[in-house]
């Protein structure tokens, strides 16, 4: 399975997987269409799904222009948007699989940004291979999704899923906000030498114009903060007494950033 990314809007990313052999795609997200279609063009592929994470319409934005073009394609969505989804066919829920080509998706429910976000996760073929997971904006490079129907208690149980598959797992996140997620990193964790330095790799990948998505699950788990709510140190500096506190202060904090 290969993956596109696919600028959109300002900052969005879509991520279309083709399978060449089959000359099928997928659509992660699509926010506009002309990109998609014109990635399409361009590989030959025929769309057969499009696999939602959540109902913002900078995810779900060319729903109905893509399936005028492809009407069979399938609408894939978390079973908790049911109603809040252009066309959604098929309603997720935590555990169910997501067939494309030969590669197959987990669904994690993981609620916070929405209260019906899901995410897709493609495990690794092998041992050796990376994994590949699709997240919309629950957990950002650098940083995690505003929680705009969810609570704390569920944004840390959702990004507890997602911590916990593999550190080589590649990160898709849908939005290039890297570099502003990492000012706001070091201004709360500024000693994280690890940190220091993704810092600088991402200031100079972006003087460059280049994407830094996706990211490496690994990375984010020793430099994003909001991964790392159970750390003493983070605890401390924000003065919270437990982890729950320590992640609330947290995203306050980066709302008024």
């Amino acid at each position: 399975m290969q993956v596109h990314r696919l600028p959109a809007l300002s900052d969005n990313y879509i991520f279309l997987l083709h399978d060449p052999e089959q000359k099928i795609a997928a659509v992660v997200d699509p926010a506009e269409a002309t990109p998609v279609l014109r990635c399409l063009k361009e590989l030959g592929a025929t769309l057969v799904a499009i696999l939602n994470t959540h109902h913002h319409a900078d995810h779900v934005g060319a729903n109905t222009a893509l399936l005028q073009r492809f009407p069979s394609a399938v609408v894939y969505g978390g079973a908790e948007d049911r109603g809040r989804i252009p066309g959604q066919q098929v309603f997720l829920h935590e555990g169910d699989r997501v067939s494309f080509g030969d590669r197959t998706a987990e669904v994690l429910f993981v609620p916070g940004h929405t209260r019906a976000h899901i995410a897709y996760y493609f495990p690794p073929d092998h041992p050796d291979d990376v994994g590949d997971l699709f997240c919309g904006d629950t957990l950002f490079a650098g940083g995690c999704g505003r929680l705009f129907e969810g609570t704390p208690t569920q944004m840390v149980s959702s990004l507890s899923k997602l911590r916990a598959l593999p550190d080589t797992t590649r990160v898709w996140c849908a939005h290039e906000y890297t570099l502003k997620n990492l000012e706001f990193a070091l201004s709360v964790d500024g000693n994280n030498a690890d940190l220091q330095k993704r810092f600088a790799e991402v200031k100079a990948a972006r003087s460059r114009s280049e994407a830094t998505v996706p990211s490496l699950l690994g990375t984010e788990k020793r430099t994003n903060p909001f991964l790392r709510w159970d750390d003493l140190g983070l605890r401390s500096i924000v003065q919270a007494d437990n982890e729950i506190q320590t992640f609330t202060r947290l995203r306050g904090m980066k709302d008024r950033f």
